[in-house]
C-alpha cells in the first residue's frame, strides 16, 4: 500500500488511483465504481443531513420485497444509487434490498463485467429519531456469458467479491471499503464536498469491547446461544466482559465495533430460524471489510463469505467482529444443524 505522510491530503479519487497503479492489469473500471459510489453517498449525505428539514422523513407507504414498510428516504437513496451506477458502462446489472428482482442496466447504456448489490439505506426507521443510518454495497465479476447481468452472475459466495463497502452517515459522514488490498476509511469534508482519507489500513482489535445483540429476542434463543451471550458478558466461565452496546443499525454497530473491537450478533431464533440479515447486501460486504481488517464472521458454523447463495434475498445469522469473539462463537455453537445451507 502506498504510504502518505501525516500532513498530506489524501482524497478518495487520489487514493483509488494510487491503488490502481500497484495493479498494471487494472482496467480502471473498478475504480470507477468506486467514485460513483463515492457520488451516490454524497448526494444520498445530503439528503440525510435535510431530513429534518424537508417532507422526507417517515413511510413512503409501501413494502419493499422484504415485507418490510419503505421508508421515504429508501425510496430516494435507491433511486440515487441506480441513477448514479446505471449509465457508466461498468456494470451489466444491479441488484438492490429494496427491490424484488435483478435491476437491468438500461439498454442506451453500454454493459460492463460487473455486478453491483446494494442496501441503499439500512438502519432507515431509525432516521426520525436521528440514530446514524448506512449504505452497504458489494462487487462482483460477471461470470456469465451474455451482455447483462444474469442470476447466477449475482448469487456468488463472498470470497469472490473484487470490493464491498459501507457508508454511514452519522455526525460525520464516512465511507470504508476494501478491494482485498485491506479495508481503508474516508471521511466527508462537507466544505469542500471531498471523501479525505481519515482511517487508512483499519486493523479491528482483537481484544473486543463491545457485544452488540439485540436482548429482546433472547426468550426465543436456543440454549447454546444463550450461553454464548452469557460469556460474552463475562458470565459463565467468560473472560473479560463485552460492554453492551445495540443501535439497531446495522452499519453503525458494525462500524463502532470495527474501530473499538467487538462482535454484532444477530443469531437465529424460532422466530427466525435462518436468521434475518440478507446474506449478499449486508453480510457479504460487511464479511469482507472485517476479514482484511483481521476480523471474522460467520453464521454459527461456517464463515460467511464461504456460503453458496440460492436466492437473491437470502437471509443468514450473522456473528461479525474481532477475530477471538467470532472464533468462541464457532467454538461453541459449532454443534448446530439448522443453520441456513447447513
Amino acid at each position: 500500500m502506498v504510504k502518505h505522510t501525516a500532513t498530506s491530503v489524501v482524497t478518495i479519487e487520489r487514493f483509488i488511483i494510487e491503488q490502481e497503479r500497484l495493479h498494471p492489469e487494472a482496467t480502471g473500471e473498478l475504480s470507477g465504481i468506486l467514485y460513483d459510489m463515492a457520488l451516490a453517498a454524497k448526494m444520498i449525505a445530503s439528503k440525510v443531513r435535510s431530513a429534518g428539514l424537508a417532507d422526507i422523513l417517515g413511510s413512503a407507504e409501501n413494502e419493499n420485497v422484504q415485507g418490510e414498510m419503505q421508508q421515504r428516504l429508501d425510496v430516494l437513496a435507491n433511486e440515487m444509487i441506480v441513477k448514479a451506477m446505471d449509465h457508466g458502462g461498468r456494470l451489466c446489472a444491479m441488484a438492490s434490498e429494496e427491490e424484488p428482482g435483478i435491476i437491468s442496466i438500461p439498454e442506451q447504456f453500454r454493459c460492463g463485467k460487473y455486478c453491483l448489490l446494494f442496501d441503499p439505506l439500512d438502519g432507515s426507521s431509525n432516521i426520525d429519531v436521528n440514530v446514524p443510518v448506512g449504505t452497504i454495497f458489494s462487487v462482483v465479476r460477471k461470470i456469465t456469458r451474455g451482455k447483462h447481468g444474469e442470476m447466477e452472475d449475482m448469487l456468488q459466495p463472498g470470497r469472490r467479491q473484487v470490493a464491498a463497502g459501507y457508508v454511514i452517515y452519522g455526525s460525520s459522514t464516512m465511507l470504508v471499503y476494501t478491494t482485498g488490498q485491506g479495508a481503508h476509511g474516508f471521511t466527508l469534508d462537507p466544505s469542500i464536498g471531498e471523501f479525505l482519507l481519515s482511517h487508512p489500513n483499519i486493523r479491528i482489535p482483537d481484544d473486543g469491547r463491545y457485544l452488540s445483540v439485540n436482548d429482546s429476542y433472547e426468550q426465543h434463543w436456543d440454549d447454546d446461544v444463550k450461553l454464548l451471550m452469557r460469556r460474552y458478558r463475562g458470565l459463565d466461565g467468560g473472560g473479560k466482559p463485552l460492554s453492551g452496546r445495540y443501535v439497531g443499525s446495522l452499519v453503525a454497530d458494525f462500524h463502532r465495533n470495527l474501530l473499538g473491537g467487538g462482535i454484532f450478533a444477530y443469531p437465529a431464533n424460532r422466530k427466525s430460524p435462518k436468521g434475518k440479515l440478507r446474506l449478499l447486501y449486508e453480510a457479504n460486504p460487511l464479511s469482507f471489510i472485517v476479514e482484511e481488517a483481521g476480523g471474522g464472521a460467520i453464521d454459527g458454523v461456517r464463515d460467511v463469505m464461504n456460503i453458496d447463495p440460492t436466492e437473491l434475498h437470502q437471509r443468514t445469522p450473522l456473528y461479525i467482529g474481532s477475530k477471538s469473539a467470532v472464533e468462541q462463537a464457532r467454538q461453541l455453537l459449532s454443534g448446530r444443524s439448522e443453520l441456513v445451507g447447513a
